[in-house]
């Protein structure tokens, strides 16, 4: 397979250019990364409308990649408890290695093909919850296997990837195949191809947090009030629902816990 991830740089002699050059060149490459999600949309809303179903039901949404793109899904899921007010664990986060390749390296973890269904099964998978891998290759064992595996439990299935016609993208009920050319640095895909895939989960989880009604309006109304900027937020966004002052709505906010109960509560 002629990997689209793995072509040379449109730029050479990198080490030549001047840093604002560097700089110019690597904005000018990320500039197209929207355009290259923008062409996925309808394949990213299918496959949310079909997750959204599940999670309805009571499915959980699993993100299962290697390296950079592990990462990036851990990222993703650990950012849903706070923003969203959902349990832990309604969103996870897989990596190849464990959580000590979240900061390390962990030598051949992503090459077995049976360690990404196995870390699967012990969060107790269901028939209703969702699995995504992502690869930026497309290639890797671990997500490629956990995969495949999934598919024939009944799970629904996403594959993020960057390469067209790559295993992963034949293997996922729904590629979600991001074609942003070559790297700026040859094959450092943590470059654009890593932006792609963190612009697709931010759509695919905060879609499905306003399917399930974590947002009224644009606001977070069920976000932890985990520190003093975040209080403040919230009690702005009760003042502004509930036409009062911010030291009211401050105080009714710090009673129950959350911008819905603390409207809920003052508008009775």
């Amino acid at each position: 397979m002629n990997k689209v991830t793995e072509q040379s740089s449109n730029y050479d002699k990198l080490e030549e250019l001047t840093i604002h050059e560097q700089l110019t060149a690597m904005n000018k490459e990320d500039q197209l990364v929207p355009l290259a999600v923008e062409a996925i949309v309808p394949e990213i809303t299918a496959f949310v409308e079909e997750a959204l179903i599940r999670m309805k039901r009571g499915g959980r949404l699993f993100y299962l990649g290697a390296g950079t793109s592990g990462r990036l899904g851990i990222l993703d899921a650990s950012e849903c408890p706070p923003t969203f007010g959902v349990e832990q664990g309604l969103v996870v986060g897989l990596i190849a290695g464990g959580d000590a390749a979240i900061r390390i390296a962990v030598e051949n973890a992503e090459d077995n093909t049976e360690l990404g269904w196995e870390e699967l099964q012990k969060m107790n998978i269901q028939k209703d919850d969702i699995i995504v891998g992502i690869a930026a290759s497309g290639t890797t064992p671990y997500v490629l296997g956990a995969l495949e595996k999934a598919n024939a439990a009944g799970n629904l299935t996403a594959g993020i990837t960057c390469n067209p016609d790559s295993p992963l993208s034949k293997v996922a009920q729904h590629g979600l195949v991001a074609v942003v050319g070559p790297e700026f640095v040859t094959g450092s895909t943590r470059l654009k191809s890593g932006t792609a895939q963190k612009l697709i989960l931010n759509m695919i989880s905060t879609s499905l947090m306003i399917g399930l009604g974590k947002v009224q309006g644009n606001k977070m109304v069920d976000m932890q009030l985990s520190n003093a900027k975040l209080v403040i937020r919230g009690a702005n966004m009760v003042a502004e629902q509930c036409g009062i002052e911010f030291e009211e709505a401050k105080a009714l906010l710090l009673e129950f816990g959350s911008v819905r109960k603390a409207v809920l509560e003052y508008n009775g």
